[in-house]
């Protein structure tokens, strides 16, 4: 998931469009972009696009972000949204891990009561000061499977007063966010970018956080889903050297080798589950050459 593409719940028009677009996921947005007076028209309309949706048919991750645990819309979103046209619920401005499990637990009724075979995931959002200090918490708080975790930067520094451009202090949020994810065993997903005009600027804080293990980023516009699907996708170079990790770690495992030489460098096993990575994402995008072998 390279690029996750915002779009507002209270612009239905726009979700088929998004469906056709280069986005791997799609993010239908019920809780910034939607006025207050409008929530109940952006819910009820999220739910008919999801009804009427085939999900083979456009390959899609369709993630749904609803209003916080603490808002009079939390439940009535869930109810309108959880089913098997979702893959994740986006819960934003989680405080604690307490929050995680009470959504996971809401989810986890209605998944009962619908008979749904495949569980609905959380995408957790990290945006205060006391869920980025808890953020390891946060994200092993859910014990049902798999509990991304997002930053989400605008909503974290401008209440504090500190400058979302700041780059030294972005960098330092998505270190956290990534070694906590870590520490969770979840994935990391890095945060959207406002200025859509400064496609330079998206592109360096993209760049930042794949070198820091994170796996895409949220758009805004569709203008900045193109930067986000180049600069999370592997190049030639990085996937030819991790099938050349891939197989020398086979043989190695073979002769019971702990260590060895790849391209002149050291190799061991957190190496290897980052070049498996890199071969299954290659692999999930026609990337691999003919006859390679996927991690």
């Amino acid at each position: 998931m390279r690029s996750k593409l915002f779009v507002p719940g209270s612009r239905p028009e726009l979700f088929a469009k998004a469906l056709t677009g280069p986005a791997d996921a799609i993010s239908i947005d019920l809780e910034d972009a939607v006025e207050e007076s409008r929530k109940a028209h952006a819910r009820a309309a999220t739910a008919s696009f999801l009804g009427a949706r085939t999900p083979a048919a456009d390959g899609k991750v369709i993630i749904i972000r609803i209003n916080g645990l603490t808002t009079p819309h939390f439940t009535a979103d869930l109810e309108a949204v959880v089913g098997a046209n979702v893959d994740l619920i986006n819960l934003p401005m989680v405080a604690a891990a307490d929050d995680v499990r009470a959504a996971s637990a809401a989810i986890a009724r209605l998944e009962g009561t619908r008979g749904l075979a495949r569980p609905v995931r959380l995408l957790v959002s990290i945006e205060t000061p006391r869920a980025l200090r808890l953020a390891a918490e946060i994200g092993s708080a859910d014990a049902a499977g798999c509990r991304p975790a997002a930053s989400g930067s605008a909503d974290l520094f401008e209440p504090i007063g500190i400058d979302r451009a700041n780059a030294t202090a972005v960098q330092q949020v998505q270190l956290a966010v990534k070694l906590a994810a870590a520490e969770a065993g979840v994935w990391a997903f890095d945060s959207a970018y406002a200025n859509v005009a400064d496609a330079d600027g998206y592109r360096a804080e993209a760049e930042v956080a794949r070198r820091l293990g994170f796996i895409g980023k949220s758009c805004i516009h569709p203008s900045q889903v193109a930067l986000a699907n180049a600069v999370f996708r592997p190049s030639e170079r990085a996937i030819a050297h991790s099938l050349r990790v891939v197989a020398a770690a086979r043989d190695a495992t073979a002769k019971g080798i702990g260590a060895y030489m790849v391209d002149g460098r050291m190799v061991d096993a957190p190496f290897v589950r980052r070049a498996e990575d890199v071969v299954a994402l290659a692999g999930r995008l026609g990337l691999l050459p003919e006859g390679s072998a996927r991690a």
